[in-house]
């Protein structure tokens, strides 16, 4: 029974969250009823009676163990992730320490990564999936002439890996979204993401869902085969820094506002190992969009994912997307779904969104922060082009109706002037149910009336997909988007564009003023009738009055029995290849191996994998390994793909060294530098080196996906115990690793360099290997480990 003296302080809560309006901890909502977490919900209404029920009852079952067992109060995400333990009676839980053994609720997968994954399901030799997962073609489109070319053309050119996705979803028990029905991200959010739940998704990403209070982490390939096989998938327990938001948002101050900030705050790798948990009175003005665009650009900071907590806003967002019955379990629920009061997080941040400015972030990377008050006098000082080529609006991260209907008021304002963008302006919508609802509510028409493009509801520019005719490559020019994500040569493949990061509403207002010193808060523009005017603040409407219109039906259920189905993969094609196996380690420690490259500054898995027009190989390995690690610029001549042969002298592309390599039985290493394979979550950016005959990449420090990649793929990801002994490595060094035959957790390897005058260096080296992950290296990866459990089964 409770003391009168807590039943004061919780009844005093509660009177504070009644006089706010919403809750913001635990002691402020209801106390559960157990019965209520009986009922049986369906998890999605598009998955209705395939008997995928919410688990919050099973969730509390679990929190009960682990609140038994630790005796302190939990932050919201940790309790969304205990809550998801398969054994939570025994789990070591130590945050940055233990590594989890954690059950997911759902996969997802886009059709670039899917290709990849679903060639390693099929590997595995299971009857159907064991988790809800579904696969979304948005990554195969590529922006040209506007969207309903584009996606003629690109169901065209990518029919056979359609093909094979849809034969494949089909046999295992898989939802799929073709071609046009959206981003991956927008759709899960639009049909799948459910408060309290925990997802992956083969896409860097996938956080965009914690803007529905979901835990939601980007994976490798191999990652979802395991959950999707019944396998628990395995993650280190993240730390978590607390980010409190309190004010309000307004005038021209975006939700993209706050992630720009926060990017700048923590930089690109700030956030590695970490959940970014937002929390505070602030939260209550943003809209379950807005939240997602947070969670989404989180990713651009490494954090393991980024949430929200519930509140109403995501009650609104459910019912107003058919879910209400998951809104009200979710409500009842709610407790779990708040942090406690005096939850202790690992690194906290303050933000006052009435202060909260906006800003631009960029070029060549997204944590460069820049409010935009002070933004116009870096250009000038930094000598960026002034002139702005095109202004893009939409992607994964800014695309909900609200997002469109802010664009539109400020489209609608100019056009009321008579003017129209100077600079080229791109649209693209999330998903088909955004696109035919702005369709249907005029902000389309007023966007496209000003001269903007509409794209298909895909990926586009926003991945490198974008067939751009207006500048030549290597031409210096300036774009701005509201996009994610701004490495050099990201949207376009030209490494001399300049690309800043911004609201959708900056972007909207910039593109009629054509320069990126325009400062619509500030300057005015001239109307067709010669009369100055600036910029109202933008307006919009979070949710569409006359509710969604679903637009075209683009999705394929899974039958019931998919056994009969064939799986469609041409002998002779050059975009799909099936997998076979990696040879396992040789039980020696490795000897005398050259240096393929040794890699200076940022390195992300764009440059180790590229997009763009490499996108048409996801699924071949062997076609796709000849882009291996062609955009990292090589130390010892300060050029991309060009590396010099250890054996023969002869300079030349960094994958046909590797191969040389490998047909000559000279297993080869990697020398990276900071946060190395940050930015997405694609593991061909590990599958690539491994083919190619590699045994180890040594960094300065890792992005939490690729590393996990590599482990996956039976690669050896190491550290350098100091990091400053990158520089004791020389690129023509041959290297030996001493220690691999006794590698243990937390085990010391060392690194013993060769160099030509024929002195050496002994540099220690450290990993993050447990046992579990040390089985995956000697089988020769994972899928081998998972192959061979099965054959001895």
């Amino acid at each position: 029974m409770r003391s009168p003296a807590f039943r004061s302080v919780a009844l005093g809560a509660r009177r504070a969250a009644a006089t706010r309006g919403f809750a913001t901890t635990s002691e402020e909502a209801p106390a559960l009823n157990l019965e209520d977490l009986k009922k049986k919900v369906e998890l999605s209404i598009i998955e209705k009676g395939r008997g995928y029920y919410l688990p919050y009852e099973k969730l509390e079952e679990n929190l009960k163990i682990v609140r038994d067992r630790l005796k302190r109060p939990l932050t919201m995400s940790e309790k969304i992730v205990y809550g998801h333990l398969d054994d939570p009676h025994g789990q070591d839980i130590e945050r940055g320490v233990s590594y989890l053994r954690l059950r997911p609720d759902r996969v997802a997968c886009q059709d670039a990564t899917a290709q990849m994954a679903l060639l390693q399901f099929m590997s595995a030799g299971l009857p159907k999936v064991t988790v809800p997962t579904t696969v979304h073609c948005d990554h195969l489109i590529a922006a040209n002439t506007g969207g309903a070319e584009d996606l003629a053309r690109a169901q065209e050119v990518n029919k056979e890996v359609y093909d094979f996705l849809a034969t494949c979803t089909a046999k295992y028990g898989i939802g799929f979204w073709r071609p046009g029905s959206g981003i991956i991200h927008q759709i899960i959010f639009e049909n799948y993401a459910f408060p309290g739940g925990l997802m992956i998704g083969t896409d860097s990403h996938t956080p965009n869902a914690g803007g529905l209070n979901m835990i939601a982490c980007g994976v490798g390939g191999a990652d979802a085969v395991d959950v999707m096989a019944g396998i628990p998938w395995e993650l280190k327990c993240p730390k978590v820094i607390g980010v409190e938001l309190k004010g309000k948002l307004s005038g021209w101050t975006t939700p993209k506002d706050v992630i720009l900030k926060v990017a700048g705050e923590l930089t690109v790798k700030g956030g590695t190992g970490a959940i970014v948990e937002y929390k505070g009175p602030g939260v209550g003005s943003l809209s379950a969009t807005g939240m997602g665009t947070i969670c989404n650009m989180g990713a651009e900071i490494g954090a393991t994912t980024s949430v929200f907590p519930f509140n109403d806003r995501h009650r609104q967002f459910l019912e107003a997307t058919g879910r209400g019955e998951i809104a009200k379990a979710a409500a009842s629920y709610q407790r779990n779904l708040l942090p406690d009061r005096d939850a202790e997080f690992d690194h906290h941040l303050e933000i006052n969104l009435d202060e909260l400015e906006p800003h631009i972030n960029g070029p060549f990377t997204p944590d460069l922060a820049t409010p935009l008050s002070k933004f116009r006098d870096e250009v000038k000082k930094n000598g960026w082009p002034e002139d702005l080529s095109v202004a893009l609006i939409g992607s994964c991260t800014n695309s909900s109706y609200e997002d469109m209907s802010r664009a539109a008021s400020i489209a609608k304002e100019a056009a009321e002037h008579g003017l129209k963008v100077k600079s080229g302006f791109t649209v693209t919508p999330g998903s088909e149910q955004i696109r035919a609802t702005i369709a249907r509510d005029g902000q389309m028409e007023t966007l496209s009336s000003v001269g903007g493009m509409v794209l298909a509801n895909a990926c586009g520019p926003c991945i490198g997909q974008w067939d751009r005719h207006d500048v030549k490559k290597g031409e210096k020019n300036s774009i701005i988007t509201s996009y994610n994500r701004n490495f050099s040569g990201r949207n376009d493949a030209n490494f001399a564009t300049h690309a800043f990061v911004a609201s959708p509403d900056l972007v909207t207002a910039m593109a009629f003023g054509g320069s990126l010193l325009f400062n619509p808060m500030t300057d005015t523009l001239k109307g067709a009738d010669g009369k100055e005017f600036k910029f109202s603040d933008p307006s919009g409407i979070e949710l569409p009055a006359r509710g969604y219109d679903p637009g075209e039906n683009t999705f394929q259920a899974p039958p019931a029995d998919g056994s009969g189905v064939q799986v469609d993969i041409k002998p002779d094609s050059e975009r799909l290849h099936f997998l076979e196996p990696f040879k396992p380690w040789e039980n020696k420690d490795p000897v005398d191996m050259p240096i393929l490259i040794k890699v200076k500054g940022k390195c992300t898995t764009d440059h180790i994998s590229a997009g763009g027009p490499w996108l048409r190989y996801r699924g071949h390995l062997r076609n796709i390994s000849n882009n291996c690690l062609i955009g990292a610029t090589n130390i010892a001549n300060n050029e991309t793909n060009n590396v010099q042969n250890y054996y023969t002298g002869e300079w030349g592309a960094v994958p046909a060294t590797a191969a040389y390599y490998r047909d000559n039985g000279h297993p080869w290493i990697v020398i990276g530098d900071d946060n190395y394979g940050e930015g997405s979550s694609r593991e061909h950016a590990a599958l690539e080196p491994r083919y190619l005959g590699g045994m180890a990449i040594i960094t300065k420090s890792f992005a939490r996906i690729h590393e996990t990649n590599c482990k996956k793929q039976g690669l050896l990801p190491m550290t350098f115990r100091n990091p400053a002994d990158y520089d004791r490595v020389r690129p023509d060094d041959l290297v030996s690793l001493e220690g691999v035959v006794d590698i243990a957790p937390e085990s010391t390897v060392t690194m013993v360099c060769k160099h030509k005058d024929g002195s050496e260096d002994r540099i220690p080296l450290q990993h993050s290997f447990n046992e579990n992950q040390i089985e995956w290296f000697k089988a020769g990866s994972a899928l081998n480990l998972m192959s061979n459990k099965s054959k001895s089964a």
